[in-house]
């Protein structure tokens, strides 16, 4: 049994990874102070290997027992959650991060910074490979969380090269799947909320811009794989099938049967236009590719989750 650290384990993502690692038979430590986690995303666990601890990673922490996995998974990742906290964004990704590190340090643990495919911006490179330096607007309303992980990569490689500590990064692109907040900004869980009230559906700009959607259980392996691999650059993790968001929409109301109409609003600043990963190393290294796709995930999401999550405001 190894003892995994989860940073950030009570969000969307955290959560499901302490499950997986439960599953495991691993026991887990989730650090999380809920500034945009929720103890609703954990109240389920009734495992005596599993701990929660309410600290703030951008204060230097301690952890009294042996670690042997770091998951750095904190931060505001949401566009509502980012643009209302731009300086605690950053302070996570790099007090937060220094933190986290010099935890792993210490432990003699392997550390694994989940880091996001924002990286790369507004990309020239399509689909974006690891090896894409990206385009970014670093004074942009997004660049506090862009700059944030870009700065938490190369803090990560700072301490791997010149302290020796067992690192890797991957980078994650659009994840969905239950958990996630209706109101939390992003496209999926805006649109099933919208469908499953039967209200117009939001669609920024004409909807040509592109994204690809990876289901949460895929993510999750994707994780652990690389986790517990010896690899130290950076890993993309993501499905590579990819939409426009008018597609998007036409199978969002194929699985909900609602017959809602589109509106269109303003692109957002900096909002990407292309978004496809690479997964040529997580292939060849992870031997991992995702297995659930768009539609499929789609149910998987609205069966897996609480009525209230989905419609938010909405529910009674």
């Amino acid at each position: 049994m190894a003892t995994c650290l989860v940073t950030g384990g009570a969000g969307f993502l955290g959560s499901h990874l302490c499950d997986e690692l439960l599953r495991r038979e691993h026991r887990v430590i989730c650090v999380d102070n809920l500034e945009t986690g929720s103890l609703v995303n954990i109240e389920h666990i009734r495992d005596s290997a599993f701990v929660h601890l309410n600290l703030d990673i951008t204060d230097t922490y301690h952890v009294e027992e042996p670690v042997d996995f770091v998951y750095h998974l904190a931060s505001p990742a949401s566009p509502i959650d980012y643009l209302r906290l731009p300086l605690h964004t950053l302070k996570v990704g790099s007090y937060g991060t220094h933190h986290t590190l010099g935890l792993a340090k210490a432990k003699r643990a392997r550390f694994l910074l989940a880091s996001t495919s924002e990286i790369y911006g507004d990309p020239q490179e399509h689909p974006q490979r690891e090896s894409y330096w990206g385009h970014v607007n670093p004074i942009g309303p997004r660049g506090v969380y862009d700059e944030a992980k870009r700065y938490a990569e190369a803090l990560t490689m700072a301490y791997h090269r010149q302290q020796g500590v067992d690192t890797s990064i991957v980078r994650i692109f659009n994840t969905y799947g239950s958990r996630m907040r209706a109101h939390d900004g992003r496209v999926i869980p805006t649109l099933l909320r919208q469908a499953l009230a039967n209200r117009p559906l939001t669609v920024f700009g004409d909807g040509s811009q592109t994204r690809s959607f990876c289901f949460v259980s895929d993510l999750i392996r994707g994780l652990i794989a690389l986790a517990e691999s010896g690899q130290h650059a950076p890993v993309n993790i993501g499905n590579p099938d990819e939409f426009t968001l008018l597609e998007l929409v036409e199978v969002v109301l194929e699985v909900t049967g609602a017959t809602a109409p589109i509106i269109h609003e303003a692109l957002p600043i900096d909002d990407p236009k292309q978004r496809r990963p690479d997964i040529t190393l997580a292939r060849e290294l992870l031997d991992w590719t995702p297995e659930v796709a768009l539609s499929d995930g789609l149910r998987l999401t609205i069966e897996q989750s609480r009525p209230e999550r989905l419609l938010g405001d909405q529910a009674g």
